[in-house]
């Protein structure tokens, strides 16, 4: 590993249920808990009081008849610019996931139809949604607006489970061997080209994005048949990202991307502690989730440097936190936070608190549980 790190964590398994909110507690019984912790009973009345919360509900009531949320697939929050009035469907959709709403429910139900006819390469119009008027006016950019929502909607529905969908896998190996060839060519060291003034991606580089490493995190399978695809990936992933901005020139018309992935895209100090933690933690748990974590050096080192921050109790905290951790950017909108911050000292510690136990768990280490 870049960094030495432990190999055990101590899991606030009590400190976790009595202080968390319904989601914390829910997610705490399914994925934290030792085998037989929970009884069904529990495990049943811990997802019904998700389905009565606030914060899931507040996603749900915003969904449309169509599954659609917000007349958009991909906005991250409301830009008057864009036509996007409010966060859309595929972050609203992974919201609800990490909030723990049940698999079953309608939401997902209606969604679903949308996200497997992205899959399916449907060219209706209408499954432009947000880029409809980018690509009557730009052609060029109908196909890169489908292959974006295509891995973002790959994304989403191999975080629901859908990992052996015929139609889900079919979609993951097209998008894995597009970013294989990407790391193969000498477009990985040199993906820009002079667009005018500005930096613009080559325009045949496929880099991976935050949607495609989510999918392929999401789905064991897909590692284990190109195993040494996602050992190139991990080790593209661990290189320090370019600090440059750059465009995607499509047409005449040049867009900021960001979702794309050139690298581990964590800024920290030279101790480690970095400047966006919710982003850090979101990058940390997608590598561990990989297996990928020991090629990190950068995102090894923010990890250790959070749980020196871990008290006895196995509870993140930190001398003089103020206030709960806020990232400042918009793709760890579905990620970030599950518990809602109030007054009490324990909402500022919650979340970080559960992801690193997961973290924990997700790197096969040693747990102890409080």
């Amino acid at each position: 590993m870049p960094l030495e790190l432990p190999t055990h964590h101590r899991i606030p398994l009590g400190w976790l249920l009595e202080h968390g909110d319904e989601t914390i507690r829910d997610r705490t019984l399914r994925e934290l808990a030792p085998p037989g912790y929970a009884t069904p009973e529990a495990l049943n009345a811990a997802q019904v009081a998700v389905t009565e919360s606030k914060q899931p509900l507040a996603v749900v009531k915003k969904q449309k008849d169509d599954g659609v949320w917000a007349g958009n697939l991909l906005g991250l929050a409301p830009s008057a610019k864009d036509g996007i009035k409010d966060v859309g469907t595929i972050p609203q959709y992974r919201r609800l996931l990490q909030l723990d709403w049940p698999r079953s429910g309608r939401p997902f139900r209606l969604a679903d139809r949308i996200l497997f006819r992205l899959l399916s390469r449907d060219e209706d119009p209408a499954l432009l949604f947000e880029f409809q008027k980018l690509a009557k006016a730009e052609p060029a950019a109908t196909e890169w607006a489908r292959g974006t929502m295509r891995e973002a909607a790959a994304a989403a529905l191999a975080e629901a489970g859908y990992s052996e969908d015929p139609r889900l896998r079919g979609a993951a190996h097209r998008i894995a061997s597009n970013i294989s060839q990407f790391l193969r060519s000498p477009l990985a060291e040199k993906p820009f080209v002079k667009a005018g003034k500005a930096l613009a991606l080559h325009p045949e580089a496929s880099p991976p994005t935050w949607y495609s490493v989510a999918m392929i995190a999401a789905l064991p399978s897909l590692r284990r048949e190109r195993a040494g695809f996602a050992e190139r990936l991990g080790h593209y992933l661990a290189q320090p990202a370019p600090k440059k901005a750059f465009v995607v020139q499509l047409g005449k018309k040049a867009v900021r991307p960001q979702h794309l992935l050139l690298g581990d895209p964590i800024d920290a100090d030279s101790k480690g502690v970095p400047h966006d933690l919710p982003l850090a933690l979101h990058y940390i748990e997608l590598l561990a989730r990989m297996g990928a974590l020991e090629w990190a050096p950068v995102a090894s080192k923010v990890l250790g440097r959070l749980l020196k921050d871990v008290d006895e109790r196995g509870v993140w905290a930190p001398k003089g936190i103020r206030s709960q951790p806020k990232s400042g950017n918009r793709i760890t909108y579905h990620y970030w936070p599950l518990q809602p911050e109030d007054r009490r000292p324990e909402s500022r510690e919650m979340d970080v608190t559960f992801r690193l136990a997961l973290i924990a768990k997700l790197l096969g280490w040693e747990l102890e549980y409080a």
